[in-house]
């Protein structure tokens, strides 16, 4: 077996195992930041959400999350889906998706930091 072939799968297991645990990390850091946070009102959350720390936190989440959710989607795609037709079809709708919803992501992250 060529250690191309090996390296070519090693690549997007890394990606997903890292993002995961980035994710993680990031849902503790919410879950002990609410616990803390007592009675705050709106501007308070959003000052905190919108401090340029956090914004760069969620942004790299979101990176996380639509790499990690590619990597699974394309292997369950590959896995299960056999026609080839329908296997495109699939690949272009997550990837679609997954686009738009990273470019969702970015203009509300950027329009946060304009404000």
């Amino acid at each position: 077996m060529s250690s191309v072939y090996v390296l070519h799968g090693l690549r997007p297991w890394l990606i997903q195992r890292i993002s995961a645990v980035y994710m993680a990390l990031f849902v503790v850091y919410i879950v002990v930041t609410l616990a803390m946070a007592g009675d705050t009102g709106y501007q308070q959350w959003h000052d905190w959400l919108f401090h340029p720390v956090n914004v760069v936190a969620v942004g790299l989440f979101v990176i996380a999350l639509l790499l990690h959710a590619w990597i699974g989607m394309r292997d369950i795609i590959l896995d299960y889906v056999h026609n080839t037709l329908l296997r495109m079809v699939a690949f272009t709708l997550v990837i679609v998706v997954l686009i738009s919803s990273g470019l969702w992501s970015a203009k509300l992250l950027l329009l946060s930091v304009a404000m």
